[in-house]
């Protein structure tokens, strides 16, 4: 996401909503990263977080008239958002729910020495990066919706309560209440199954085979090894655009940032020139 002031934000909505064009493709260039993000930890999975955006990008499209100002650009699209991925039923975790119960005893009794290889030829050391990536994604589904929703915007996005609170309709003291508690929650399983993130046994490595069997990872399409990851500061640009941020202190590493797929931004412009474009304007 490019740094850019409200006040640049808000001159983009205008020409964009009197039909401009290339101000609409500013602003969705603005933001798509972080709307992918915002999918990709609330559901788990590359393929349904582009999707996800997808919907979102048209819906703040469709309802950019409607802006008015009255928080940031930003806040408005993670609230656009957010309601939306709260609600968001075609995600195969929404299909095949998990619980830190069923995670942490897959972790324990998994029979991960009676796999063969099944690595083709891929180097191990990747596989394994591959899986940390994606089981510590994965973990966050353990999470029920709202809780998942607390624990990204504090965590990831460190998105002050006051913000938080606005969009998750609670009050900030309850934001900062339940963002604590989820934390805590969080960092108590990474520390007893963990082997990556805290101190227990479980190493990606030792069970890469066993996540190729269980079709958690594919050695012929690695989603996180091929992401573009966005620099740490260019994602507190963000930070800063939904107004203040909060020192809610505990830092969870595996909260990597990744450029949206090249495919999402081809669709986009896909959308920008389809007679689809011409009926929104209208709308």
């Amino acid at each position: 996401m490019n740094k850019r002031t409200n006040e640049e934000l808000q001159a983009l909505v205008n020409k964009a909503t009197a039909g401009d064009k290339k101000a609409l493709e500013t602003l969705i260039t603005s933001v798509q990263d972080i709307v992918f993000n915002l999918s990709l930890r609330m559901l788990g999975t590359f393929a349904d977080a582009e999707d996800a955006t997808q919907d979102i990008l048209l819906k703040m499209i469709t309802h950019l008239s409607s802006f008015r100002g009255d928080s940031s650009f930003t806040t408005w699209v993670f609230s656009i958002a957010v309601n939306h991925l709260k609600n968001y039923k075609k995600h195969m975790f929404a299909h095949f729910p998990l619980s830190f119960e069923y995670y942490g005893d897959d972790i324990e009794n998994g029979k991960i020495q009676d796999v063969p290889d099944l690595t083709q030829n891929v180097e191990k050391d990747i596989l394994a990066e591959e899986l940390k990536m994606s089981c510590t994604n994965v973990m966050l589904q353990c999470l029920d919706t709202e809780s998942r929703c607390i624990f990204i915007l504090g965590t990831m996005f460190k998105v002050d309560s006051r913000i938080a609170g606005d969009i998750l309709e609670m009050t900030p003291e309850a934001y900062r209440q339940r963002l604590s508690r989820i934390r805590k929650k969080m960092a108590d399983f990474l520390g007893q199954y963990c082997g990556e993130y805290g101190n227990g046994r479980c190493k990606c490595k030792n069970r890469v085979n066993y996540a190729i069997q269980n079709h958690r990872i594919n050695p012929l399409q690695l989603d996180y090894m091929a992401a573009a990851e966005i620099p740490l500061k260019t994602m507190i640009d963000v930070k800063n655009a939904m107004e203040d941020i909060d020192e809610l202190s505990q830092d969870f590493s595996f909260c990597k940032s990744y450029q949206s797929p090249e495919n999402m931004k081809h669709l986009i412009r896909e959308l920008l020139e389809s007679t689809q474009f011409s009926i929104i304007q209208k709308s």
